[in-house]
């Protein structure tokens, strides 16, 4: 039986290193053991597979820091099972789930049960996070060094916001003790209120209540007063906001040890993606104007913004097909992920370093994992993609169980041809092969 494969002219990229050359992978029993544009090995001599790419992209596995599954407790919208799926279908190798499902993912039991599961199913690497406070609740902190004992890479309250101060205080005050991360919903309860988009004109057409952007950056200024004060580690989850990104950037040049990161969605769309009460565009945080759009698009692209994560929220149709004030809030997007993104490279508002960097080196060092790097003697977890080929996003054909995307449609440039996960294939575009 074969255990060695090359990948040979493909052009390889890794952001960790600035590494972008026509060069070869070559894998060994699930790890790579050599890449590079000099890696040589000599096919007659050797008991190895081959495949030529033919210069297409070899990428990291995308290291995907939110998503949201069904699993425990709501399993008829996504099961680790499909989530895993969905991910492989996306070039994602590695995700990050949050801990508010029913029950809440707030003690060792149910932290080690999604670990097991996503082995269980053993196509990607899934992590997860532990709710910060007891039942997501705001009230009591959860047992935050027994739970990072148990794997939880970082603490969140998932879709809340961690509201009162002195928790939050406390929160990063102990994950200093452990070495671990807070991440926080950026808003502002009271002013969300019974807000369903964006507040402005938009919203004003619509007869919509708004939500005001000043929602967010009161909350993060409020908390990088507490991350002064504690030194705690401190992430803000999915920014949307041009004074939000402004009010980090300064952070961030003061020294402070903050990151942050975005979603597809708040790049690529606008609050006039609501327009005819477009439910499927419903997310939280709202999406803003045109001038926050771009000012996203601008934090990405100047290291402001560390991450892109997909911000995956399965929801069925009975939960968005509503009156836009009662329906739910969420999209799916593992599988949108890369596509959407590799729109903001060919537009020209980001280089493709940058931009694959906030998919796989950037949040792995955030939460502190092996992944996102093509290194030598780490696990062989990459994505073969075509960054040229042309296509349209059709929701109907996604993996995932819910089809709720805001791109169904959409024209898009860029296609995972195959995912690599310790060096087998988890996902290839041409079913035969995939059936094989």
């Amino acid at each position: 039986m074969l255990t060695r494969k090359l990948f040979k002219n493909a052009r390889l990229l890794d952001p960790a290193t600035e590494l972008d050359q026509i060069g070869s992978i070559l894998i060994r029993d699930g790890k790579i053991e050599d890449v590079g544009p000099k890696v040589f090995i000599d096919t007659t001599q050797e008991d190895i597979e081959v495949e030529d790419c033919a210069g297409k992209c070899i990428a990291p596995g995308l290291v995907d820091m939110r998503v949201a599954t069904g699993e425990p407790g709501s399993g008829h919208l996504e099961t680790l099972e499909t989530v895993s799926i969905a991910a492989a279908a996306g070039g994602v190798t590695t995700i990050v789930c949050l801990p508010n499902t029913e029950p809440v993912i707030d003690d060792m039991a149910l932290l080690e049960f999604i670990e097991r599961r996503g082995a269980e199913v053993g196509l990607i690497n899934v992590k997860s996070y532990a709710a910060a406070t007891k039942g997501t609740l705001g009230e009591e902190m959860s047992e935050l060094g027994l739970l990072r004992q148990a794997g939880a890479v970082g603490f969140t309250d998932g879709v809340k916001a961690i509201e009162h101060p002195m928790v939050m205080r406390r929160l990063l005050s102990y994950a200093t003790v452990f070495n671990s991360i807070i991440l926080q919903h950026p808003e502002v309860s009271d002013l969300v209120s019974d807000g369903v988009m964006s507040e402005g004109l938009t919203a004003t057409r619509l007869g919509l209540s708004g939500i005001p952007p000043v929602a967010e950056v009161i909350m993060i200024e409020r908390d990088l007063r507490l991350v002064e004060a504690t030194g705690g580690r401190y992430h803000v989850s999915r920014v949307t906001t041009r004074a939000g990104i402004d009010v980090i950037r300064k952070a961030k040049h003061s020294g402070l040890p903050v990151t942050c990161d975005t979603a597809p969605h708040y790049f690529a769309l606008n609050e006039d993606a609501v327009i005819d009460y477009r439910t499927f565009a419903k997310v939280s945080p709202p999406l803003r104007s045109e001038d926050d759009r771009v000012a996203v698009l601008e934090g990405i692209e100047d290291g402001t913004i560390d991450a892109i994560a997909s911000d995956h929220t399965p929801r069925d149709q009975d939960s968005k097909r509503l009156p836009f004030d009662q329906a739910a809030y969420g999209v799916v997007g593992l599988e949108t992920l890369l596509c959407v993104t590799l729109e903001a490279v060919h537009n020209g508002s980001l280089s493709l370093l940058t931009a694959l960097g906030a998919l796989t080196s950037n949040p792995s060092k955030i939460l502190d994992l092996e992944a996102g790097r093509l290194l030598s003697g780490r696990d062989a977890d990459f994505v073969l993609f075509d960054l040229e080929i042309a296509g349209s996003i059709e929701a109907e054909n996604f993996y995932s169980k819910c089809k709720n995307s805001p791109f169904d449609g959409r024209p898009v440039q860029g296609r995972v041809l195959k995912t690599i996960r310790n060096g087998k294939v988890v996902f290839d575009s041409n079913p035969i092969e995939q059936n094989k």
